[in-house]
């Protein structure tokens, strides 16, 4: 999925650590200015990032993003010609990875807005806080009708061992009834006096 007007960061919120987050260079295309220049910004202003907000990626994380984000856009860039993050797109013939990405969380991006200061930022923020919000129902949705389908899988093995308990009690009135039939020839019974 790509971003469109509409939706800036469609297919650009990942799960990392259990967080929803969005990449340091998708921020800073979204914000107009470049990862470098993003990233000095919130290097100064590190206090206002604390863990839950933003964190940079291990090695590790940074290759299981990198196959997420080939395979999501294939050729290495947003379709206006930017690279989306020279160390998650290394691998695409642009050297060693040099720096480990940043990523956001929801708190951390529109933070990251108010460092900025540009009026851009600003009115970005606000798409990417109903990107969040976005990804949150879909959960929420999600997480509603999992539920749903546990209940109705329990109900299922509920009524599969009743039918089961019915099938076992009729089961001897479904076979063919035995028929007593007399012995055929003459048969003298004979009774003690």
């Amino acid at each position: 999925m790509s971003a469109s007007p509409a939706n800036p960061l469609a297919g650009r919120l990942f799960t990392i650590r259990g967080l929803r987050v969005v990449l340091d260079t998708d921020l800073a295309r979204l914000y107009g200015t470049t990862t470098k220049v993003f990233n000095q910004a919130i290097k100064r202003n590190a206090g206002r990032f604390p863990k839950d907000f933003a964190f940079q990626l291990t090695k590790e994380e940074a290759g299981v993003l990198r196959s997420q984000i080939v395979t999501l856009d294939r050729g290495g860039t947003h379709g206006d010609g930017n690279l989306k993050s020279q160390s998650v797109t290394s691998s695409l013939g642009h050297g060693g990875v040099r720096k480990l990405p940043w990523a956001f969380t929801e708190h951390g991006a529109v933070m990251a807005a108010n460092v900025l200061r540009s009026p851009k930022a600003v009115a970005m923020s606000v798409y990417v806080v109903r990107a969040f919000m976005l990804m949150r129902e879909e959960l929420m949705t999600s997480a509603v009708i999992m539920r749903r389908l546990a209940e109705v899988d329990k109900r299922l093995v509920t009524h599969d061992v009743i039918l089961r308990d019915i099938y076992e009690k009729l089961r001897p009135l479904l076979a063919p009834p035995r028929v007593q039939r007399k012995p055929i020839g003459f048969h003298v019974s004979m009774k003690k006096q």
